[in-house]
Parts: structure tokens; sequence; C-alpha cells
């Protein structure tokens, strides 16, 4: 778990209800249960919303192509006066 082995989590213990003190000690432990349980609710929801969702994105209509310039109509260039 973490690398932390049975003498740190007692020297962990330890430290907390030396600072801590006795009377306060179930009350972190129950806000710190809490936190855990609501981090694991939203964990799971997340989840859950995930998985719905669908795998394949939304159908886009394609782009349509570029018309193409026929031979029989030139493009105009120049001033608008007629070739010769």
């Amino acid at each position: 778990m973490f690398g932390v082995g049975g003498w740190e989590l007692f020297l962990i213990f330890l430290i907390v209800l030396l600072v801590f003190g006795a009377k306060r000690l179930p009350e972190i432990a129950r806000s710190l249960g809490k936190a855990t349980q609501e981090f694991k609710r939203a964990k799971n929801e997340f989840s859950n919303i995930a998985n719905e969702a669908p795998s394949e994105s939304p159908s886009v209509p394609p782009a349509s192509p570029a018309p193409v310039a026929s031979a029989q109509n030139p493009p105009k260039t120049g001033s608008g006066a007629p070739r010769q």
C-alpha cells in the first residue's frame, strides 16, 4: 500500500494521536471515511457516464466538393472586355 509498512503506519497514527488528541481522533477518522466514500462515488459516476457515451463521434455531413469549372464556360479575366 503505497510502500508504507506496518511501522510507518504505526508512527503516523502515533503522531496524529499526539497532534490532535484522543477525543478528536474518531471525528477525524469519520470525516476521512466520508471523504473516501464521496471520492469513490464520484469516480463510479464518472465511469458510468464515460461508459454510456457513444464510442463513435457524432455524425457530421461531409463537406460538399468544390464546383468544377467546365471547359465550355471559361472564367473571365481582365477588365471584362471580350477576348479576341
